[in-house]
């Protein structure tokens, strides 16, 4: 993982990191994980395919939690319980979700979220109301027809919780 480019700085409370491989948003999620505890809620945005489940792929294995991360994509929620003594996993993809907060109740989130770090990909305009406290996590990718697996990442605390939280460690 590289440092943010000098000409795009980010804002107060984010980080900018590039990402070169899967196998970096990987590693990147399970760095990520060290930071997170149970009542974070963890907002995904970027481009099909810009990598939004690897990078919770690698969440989970930071995590410890139990069973494959998958994209939740046909069954919209997954619970992954911890193997050891930390939060479970629910990982939600709102993707065929056209609702706002009202149809994420359904999937009683608003229960999970204390005991529990959650996962929302595609979850702008859905799930912000669930708490004042999130990270949003956009990755841009090339699109189009390529084989470009850079990924430009700005990681965003928002709320009480992350504003003391070091995002930069992520970058090293």
């Amino acid at each position: 993982m590289e440092a943010p480019a000098p000409h795009s700085p980010a804002e107060p409370g984010s980080v900018q990191i590039v990402v070169t491989s899967p196998e970096q948003m990987r590693e990147l999620g399970r760095r990520l994980a060290k930071l997170l505890r149970a009542g974070d809620l963890v907002m995904l945005s970027g481009e099909l395919g810009a990598g939004k489940t690897t990078l919770t792929r690698g969440l989970g294995e930071g995590l410890g939690v139990r069973g494959a991360v998958t994209s939740p994509t046909f069954v919209i929620a997954r619970v992954h319980p911890s193997l050891g003594d930390g939060p479970p996993l629910v990982h939600v993809d709102a993707y065929r979700l056209s609702g706002g907060l009202d149809e994420m109740e359904d999937l009683d989130l608003d229960v999970s979220l204390p005991d529990s770090v959650v996962v929302v990909e595609w979850g702008e305009g859905k799930v912000e109301e669930l708490t004042e406290d999130r990270l949003q996590v956009v990755i841009h990718r090339a699109v189009g027809d390529t084989t470009d697996e850079v990924r430009q990442m700005t990681l965003t605390g928002v709320g009480e919780r992350w504003a003391t939280a070091d995002l930069s460690v992520l970058a090293a």
